[in-house]
């Protein structure tokens, strides 16, 4: 017997428009196009919905809003959120459009919008939200990486002048007690790291080359 699958989630859209009218009909218009929506009447509330701890899959901006303007909303979701974003207006006027790319915007809309008409935009920007998202974790995971390495390095530094050990002997007495301690040899290598700065407060001895 097939065990039965879960249907996927839809999109997650946050729709952000002072317009309350223009607001619940394209929001109704989205759902009915199979988004699920949340609203927000200007970027205080949008963000009081994300400090609630709401992580939409995309955001729709629109440029004016009462108080803090949509550019400003949309460059703190980049920055801050790491929440991908398009702008909406009714006007599109060549300053507001290349400051909106500059910020990171994924597209821009001009009001008014057929939801229909709309979808495949929100479609390829879903898409092109995902691939920067496994961008982003693709370089995290490398700075993680990196980072322990260079770790790994200084306290083989450091345990090579300690003991006298040449750079094999000094990895592999690290590796040892990393195993006897059962933790990541990046982990220990902190450690290392650490108590030989408590020692040494104008930095780590590492030996030539180091």
């Amino acid at each position: 017997m097939t065990a039965p699958t879960t249907p996927p989630c839809p999109p997650h859209l946050l729709l952000v428009d002072d317009d309350r009218l223009i607001l619940a009909t394209l929001a109704r218009g989205l759902e009915d196009a199979g988004f699920h929506v949340s609203t927000a009447e200007s970027a205080e509330d949008a963000q009081e919905l994300l400090g609630s701890g709401l992580r939409p899959d995309l955001a729709l901006l629109d440029v004016r809003l009462p108080g803090e303007d949509g550019l400003a909303l949309a460059a703190r979701l980049h920055t801050l959120d790491h929440i991908p974003f398009l702008m909406l207006s009714a006007f599109s006027d060549e300053a507001t459009v290349q400051e909106a790319a500059r910020i990171g915007a994924l597209g821009y809309l001009v009001k008014p919008l057929d939801t229909e008409q709309i979808r495949p935009t929100l479609l390829a920007a879903l898409q092109r939200a995902q691939e920067h998202a496994e961008l982003r974790t693709h370089h995290d995971q490398l700075q993680t990486a990196l980072h322990s390495d260079r770790d790994i390095n200084v306290a083989i530094g450091i345990t090579m002048v300690q003991y006298r050990l040449s750079r094999q002997a000094a990895f592999e007495m690290l590796r040892a007690a990393a195993r006897a301690q059962r933790r990541k040899l990046a982990l220990l290598a902190q450690d290392v790291i650490q108590t030989c700065e408590s020692l040494h407060p104008g930095g780590p001895e590492t030996g030539p080359g180091h």
